[in-house]
């Protein structure tokens, strides 16, 4: 197994990125047979997602716009609990579908915090597409439409997501280890 260090921290490899690649292949299938045919708008959530979001956008068979939103809600490792808005909405998104691309869904705050939003914005349909779900962290009740893969509760870091900023580009998920 492939392990990594990142700064004072050490991960093993947990998702490869041809598993990753084939699952985004798949979900993109799911969502061609969905969303054909309506008024679609891909909302990747910054700075996470933007991965997720351009390998699952390329996939995309009919007409459909992309736009990003950035919302913040980590320090470190783990969860800050509170969610700032850092970049606005620039999309009507008025009886629009609306896809979320999320990167990773833990605790769902930042979910919900967007699922509001846009109930309040009048969007016609809301559906989420989460590359990672942790199940162990969710405390919300709003279903996940297309999940990627369901985690444990470990902090993770690679492809769109972090470790103090550092770890991104990795096509990979890694793991810490503890």
């Amino acid at each position: 197994m492939k392990e990594i260090r990142i700064l004072d921290k050490n991960f093993r490899e947990l998702l490869s990125e041809n598993v990753i690649q084939k699952r985004i292949e798949e979900i993109a299938g799911n969502i061609n047979n969905d969303l054909k045919g309506k008024d679609v708008v891909f909302l990747g959530i910054l700075n996470g997602a933007f991965l997720f979001a351009a390998d699952l956008f390329r996939l995309i068979e009919f007409p459909a716009r992309i736009s990003f939103v950035k919302l913040a809600s980590y320090q470190g490792t783990s969860s800050s609990g509170s969610i700032k808005e850092l970049i606005g909405w620039n999309e009507d998104i008025k009886n629009k579908t609306i896809v979320i691309v999320e990167d990773i869904v833990d605790t769902g705050n930042t979910l919900e915090r967007i699922v509001d939003e846009l109930v309040i914005r009048k969007a016609a349909e809301v559906r989420i597409a989460a590359m990672l779900y942790k199940p162990g962290a969710y405390t919300k009740s709003i279903p996940l439409d297309y999940v990627g893969f369901e985690i444990p509760n470990d902090f993770v870091v690679g492809y769109g997501l972090d470790y103090d900023g550092l770890g991104r580009n990795l096509p990979s998920v890694y793991t810490l280890i503890q």
